[in-house]
């Protein structure tokens, strides 16, 4: 079946070809273990049960996740597969089950929510880029407890730039109007760990405050009192090397200027991050180990 399941609408056939997201009609898992280093409402004590899909529907150049989501690396796994990793991280204490880059799986996703999401006791995180298909997002409402979606740029032109696409701004504020339908309220249990809600992250770019500061502008539009999540994590990698303005780590100064701005704006709600979290060590070790 030609796939519209992401906003590229490349049309491929995934049964028998690969789209630009680099993956096939089956679920491709390059990771799957509890996982420390989100915000503390989504880590926690335990961990995040983090579930990384292979291949990415952007060519996002800084990816840090790059050594999957550039080529497509994991393994086929069935939805019986998916599901014994899934209830394995819950058994291990597991805050919440973290499914991570799943704009293009966004189809099968639905179908293995619906079996799967019963039986689970606790919150499924949709972990996106942001670029996402609102006719898809509606196929797994009811099934996602927490939205967790990147708001990269404020200007197309970086977009095209940076990710290789032309139409980041228009659909990532209609993704994410759309997630806040979904789930218009944060909610948070005794020990402060979401259960419900959106929450956008912004990682700022080395070179870049003012595409940040833009999109400040636009989430304080689209309502003032979301959750957002400033990050310092940026580290350059590989494929930086052709963009020698982001061929270097973000300047405490330059995170320093984002967060005043943030709360010029009048925005009150997130979360920040110590500039120390720019560390390779902390992403994972793609390996295709697979630990439930």
């Amino acid at each position: 079946m030609n796939c519209y399941a992401c906003p590229v609408k490349c049309g491929i056939d995934r049964s028998i070809s690969k789209g630009r997201c680099k993956t096939g009609g089956n679920f491709i898992i390059s990771h799957a273990d509890l996982f420390m280093w989100e915000e503390p409402c989504v880590s926690g004590k335990k961990g995040s049960g983090a579930v990384f899909f292979g291949g990415c529907n952007l060519n996002c150049v800084y990816c840090q996740n790059y050594k999957i989501s550039r080529t497509g690396d994991g393994r086929d796994v069935s939805i019986g597969e998916l599901a014994e990793l899934v209830f394995g991280l819950a058994e291990r204490g597991a805050h919440n089950i973290n499914f991570v880059t799943p704009s293009h799986f966004t189809f099968q996703l639905a179908e293995f929510l619906k079996l799967v999401k019963p039986h689970l006791n606790i919150p499924v995180i949709y972990n996106s880029s942001g670029y996402d298909d609102v006719d898809s997002l509606k196929k797994i409402e009811g099934l996602i407890d927490v939205y967790l979606p990147d708001f990269k740029y404020g200007s197309n032109e970086k977009a095209h730039i940076y990710s290789g696409v032309d139409n980041y701004v228009q659909v990532a504020c209609n993704a994410l109007k759309e997630m806040l339908r979904q789930q218009p309220q944060n909610v948070f249990d005794k020990e402060n760990m979401i259960q419900k809600g959106v929450l956008v992250r912004h990682l700022i770019l080395p070179s870049n405050i003012k595409n940040s500061k833009k999109v400040l502008d636009i989430l304080f539009n689209i309502n003032k009192d979301m959750y957002i999540s400033l990050m310092s994590q940026y580290f350059p990698t590989v494929a930086t090397a052709k963009f020698p303005e982001l061929n270097r780590k973000l300047k405490k100064g330059e995170y320093d200027s984002v967060l005043n701005y943030f709360f010029a704006l009048g925005l009150k709600k997130g979360f920040m991050q110590e500039m120390s979290s720019a560390d390779p060590n902390f992403v994972p070790v793609f390996n295709l180990i697979l630990n439930n």
